[in-house]
């Protein structure tokens, strides 16, 4: 009988993936692309519907992943070094699942096969964004949809 192959999410670190690995793990849903507002008195992590202006509203990806840094200078590229800091990505990111030696969730393509179904589930915001060119900075707090935990 063959023996029954883990996974690499499972069976690796993060810091053992390769960069395909690592990128793979990526479920497309842009939430880590959405502007965030702190809450001054505890440090908590609220998103917003107000997409980075490179983040494609429907697909949710970014449409200059390679170059983004030289148009958002700010971008948080996430690393296995950082790990400790995935504390403010969502409950729903892979990254964050795999640090917190979670698996991952039934709709993630790399377990259905699906790279749709992020969308199709409603786990991005795919449809329901602004882009940040298109909203006063100002008025950010009005378009609060979750806090991060």
């Amino acid at each position: 009988m063959a023996a029954i192959v883990q996974p690499f999410w499972k069976r690796k670190t993060l810091a053992q993936l390769t960069h395909e690995e690592w990128e793979s793990l990526c479920d497309g849903c842009g939430l880590c692309c959405l502007q965030k507002l702190e809450d001054d008195e505890d440090g908590g992590i609220y998103y917003t519907r107000i997409a980075c202006k490179l983040l494609d509203l429907t697909t949710c990806k970014c449409t200059n992943y390679e170059n983004r840094k030289n148009y958002v200078p700010d971008c948080i590229q996430l690393t296995p070094e950082h790990t400790a800091d995935f504390h403010w990505l969502p409950n729903s990111c892979a990254y964050r699942l795999v640090s917190e030696g979670k698996d991952l969730p039934i709709w993630h393509h790399l377990i259905c096969e699906n790279p749709d179904a992020v969308h199709t589930e409603r786990i991005s915001q795919s449809g329901r964004m602004l882009s940040e060119q298109d909203v006063n900075e100002n008025d950010w707090e009005q378009h609060l949809i979750f806090r991060s935990n």
